[in-house]
């Protein structure tokens, strides 16, 4: 590499000499005298029209003559030969006719200059043909290579990845400890006559760790580990990617056992013949030849395919088929332990302070992935070095916290003080109204400084990591959304756009009640609209209504008589604590923040709002006329309940939340 580095300059320095030395002898020759017979130069000479003469010596002379008008000509003189054009010249200065006078010395011409002048031109030539041959030729090399796959290998002396080093994602590393066993134990394996997976899908939510898995198995397993992105095989020309996956696995097999680990397999594996246009011809011919290269491995060839994507959902049904992709591994976001020990493995050489708890931070950030944990961490040693602190303290992890939820706080926007005061009740009466409900999580913090988008926002998260809602905490959820836009009612009597936020979620989770969970008596549990989306259609095209005109109607009345009572339930709790609500904007307006525990202190008092009626469903009969029932509870081995039910409502993703889990309003800014 570094004789290449060298050589390149210089020989662009030897091919500019060469072209300047050329341009100096054409430009040197363009001035040159004009050559003519010796008989001219004789007759010139006797006339007496030359000025001055000139006479090179060598074996064949040249006579260079000067006329009087300016005129310059030149001509072959051979010594002997002419001896009246040589005897003239001398005379003509003897008796000063040569103006100039007549130069008897004779200047040696240098031989090399000659032959330099007539050489270097056809080495320049030569030069230049040698080098457009090379150029072609390269292109042509790579050409060649164009077809060749684009994995990088990992060294062996780089530093290895462990599952030591993955953490909150036990039932994954427990799947891939049994690849890493057959790696580098397959015998044992196939005594007893067990086939390895010859593929495994890693899935989940970006930034949960799939890439970091793939590299902990290589680790571990101390094989070869070829990386490559799905895009990489995706060329603009046709049966380029079916080279390259060919090119790829003929690598790897030379080189078993080992690992291949495609990131992003959705860029190469999607649905063939999907989108509105048909098929893509090089996606579909690459993925054709992946599904040959996978049906081809043996049980000993020693190669698996290791693939990640946060999208399994328009993966090709092929590609996913028992033999394949035999193993599918779910890599969600971490629960609670999980978050901690990501933590703990993140803070690794970074200065925390005594008073710094990881578990603390773990419950404040339910929903959070692996990569939003390091974020906090980073963001947080961040602000460490930025205030000149030593290490970093609590208050450094909080803002860090925020900022990854909601953003950096904008110092530089000035509100003023009416504006200030409608903020802090619309937040004021969002954390209001969730403190009056029965089944709405802690109120964690309150801020009118705005931050992201936000004029301000209400955090509100669960103590403990949930995986299912019911259908009271959804109600409770859409009066708690509705808690802004009513304090803005009832103090102004004129309310904001702050709120746009708010409704927008409220709609969409008012929606999914009717039309996905079911959870209104007059439509019951029907789930209503078809999501028959393609990979390249856009969701509104890809989803379709199933019901009639009258129905639609049923559902449209159905949502609105949800954001209705839900607004007139948020409405009733700010009248009935509208003492409690002026109190918390008051301190909002003064410390600008409250934190859970002042936020608990100020809500001591406030009066609950009343249970609603019990729920009847779609059953033919009430509950009351069922009678009691003893639903079993299965205890897990921490003593903590276990989930009873095989269907429930899950909301994940879907909930409205700031920071996964947990809801929090960041709307007063919209």
């Amino acid at each position: 590499m570094n004789a290449k580095r060298f050589l390149r300059p210089a020989i662009w320095f030897i091919m500019f000499v060469l072209v300047a030395v050329m341009l100096n002898n054409f430009l040197s020759n363009g001035d040159s005298p004009e050559h003519v017979d010796t008989a001219r130069a004789i007759h010139e000479v006797e006339d007496g029209n030359v000025s001055s003469a000139l006479i090179i010596g060598g074996d064949v002379q040249r006579i260079e003559l000067t006329l009087n008008d300016g005129e310059e000509i030149w001509a072959y003189y051979v010594e002997g030969q002419d001896l009246e054009l040589e005897s003239e010249l001398r005379q003509q200065a003897r008796d000063g006719t040569l103006a100039e006078g007549y130069d008897v010395d004779i200047p040696q011409s240098n031989p090399w200059m000659a032959v330099l002048g007539t050489v270097l031109p056809l080495l320049l030539l030569v030069a230049l043909i040698i080098f457009f041959i090379s150029r072609m030729q390269g292109a042509g090399g790579r050409m060649m290579q164009f077809g060749k796959n684009k994995a990088k290998l990992a060294s062996k002396d780089a530093p290895k990845t462990t599952f030591a080093d993955v953490a909150g994602a036990n039932e994954a590393i427990e799947e891939l400890h049994e690849i890493k066993e057959f790696l580098q134990e397959p015998a044992k394996f196939q005594a007893v006559g067990a086939k390895i997976p010859k593929g495994v899908l890693l899935y989940g939510p970006p930034g949960t760790g799939k890439t970091l898995l793939a590299r902990a198995v290589a680790g571990e397993a101390g094989v070869p580990f070829y990386s490559i992105s799905g895009s990489d095989f995706v060329e603009m020309f046709v049966g380029v990617g079916a080279s390259r996956v060919r090119d790829l696995f003929k690598e790897a097999k030379e080189n078993a056992p080992a690992i291949v680990f495609v990131d992003e397999i959705d860029a190469v594996g999607r649905h063939r013949g999907a989108g509105m246009g048909g098929g893509h011809d090089e996606r579909e011919q690459t993925l054709n030849q992946l599904l040959v290269e996978m049906d081809g491995f043996d049980v000993k060839t020693n190669v698996i395919l290791i693939a990640a994507t946060n999208r399994p959902d328009i993966l090709d049904p092929a590609l996913l088929r028992p033999g394949r992709f035999d193993r599918q591994i779910t890599v969600a976001a971490p629960d609670l332990d999980g978050r901690r020990k990501i933590l703990e493995v993140h803070a690794r050489g970074k200065p925390l302070a005594p008073d710094v708890d990881l578990m603390t931070v773990a419950r404040r950030t339910p929903g959070f992935s692996g990569a939003d944990l390091a974020n906090v961490l980073n963001e947080a040693a961040l602000l460490s070095a930025r205030n000149d602190a030593k290490v970093i303290t609590p208050k450094f992890m909080d803002e860090a916290i925020d900022r990854v939820i909601a953003g950096p706080q904008k110092s530089s926007r000035l509100m003023k003080d009416e504006e200030k005061r409608i903020t802090a009740y619309h937040e004021g009466g969002h954390a209001l109204v969730a403190a009056a409900l029965h089944h709405t999580d802690p109120v964690h913090k309150v801020t009118i400084l705005p931050r992201g988008g936000a004029l301000g926002y209400t955090m509100v998260l669960p103590d403990e990591d949930k995986y299912s809602t019911t259908r009271n905490e959804m109600l409770d959820q859409l009066a708690y959304m509705m808690g802004g836009r009513a304090a803005e009612e009832l103090v102004f009597h004129d309310p904001t756009t702050g709120a746009a936020n708010d409704i927008d979620k409220a709609t969409t989770l008012a929606r999914r009640m009717v039309t996905q969970y079911g959870m209104t008596e007059r439509l019951g549990a029907i789930k209503f609209g078809s999501d028959s989306s393609e990979p390249f259609l856009g969701k509104e095209m890809g989803h379709q209504r199933d019901y009639s005109e009258e129905v639609a109607g049923q559902v449209d009345e159905e949502v609105r008589k949800l954001i209705e009572t839900a607004h007139q339930e948020a409405f009733d709790i700010l009248v009935e604590n509208r003492d409690i609500l002026d109190s918390l904007v008051v301190a909002l307006l003064e410390r600008e923040t409250l934190n859970k525990e002042e936020v608990a202190e100020l809500f001591l008092e406030v009066r609950k709002l009343g249970r609603r009626p019990a729920w009847t469903g779609s059953a033919t009969r009430k509950p009351s006329e069922l009678g009691p029932v003893d639903v079993p509870v299965k205890i897990s081995s921490n003593g903590s309940e276990a989930d009873h039910s095989e269907e429930t409502a899950t909301v994940g993703a879907d909930q409205p939340s700031l920071g996964g889990s947990g809801s929090a309003d960041e709307t007063s800014g919209s």
